[in-house]
């Protein structure tokens, strides 16, 4: 199953960029505990207060552009940034 969704950000793509790489900003919204090495072939472990855990790998990286993740469950993450008079389009 394949889902796509469109968001603006009222914010600049960099700005962005950190709040979906940096572990620190990722805590915020995404998950309790999350280590992530967001380079290509980086890996990264998302921990939520459930107890459930999900791992994944970074198979691409293009600040502050594209990231994509493959889930250990064979699933994948693909999140394109673009820069828009209002912000940032997130696909």
């Amino acid at each position: 199953m394949q889902v796509e969704r469109e968001i603006v950000v009222p914010e600049p793509p960099e700005e962005v960029w950190e709040a979906l790489t940096e572990p620190e900003r990722l805590e915020e919204w995404f998950a309790t505990e999350v280590e992530l090495d967001a380079r290509p072939g980086g890996e990264g472990v998302f921990r939520w207060g459930d107890g459930e855990e999900r791992r994944a790998v970074v198979r691409e990286a293009d600040e502050p552009r594209r990231l994509v993740l493959d889930w250990d469950d064979g699933g994948e993450v693909v999140l394109e940034l673009d820069e828009t008079s209002d912000g940032t389009l997130v696909r």
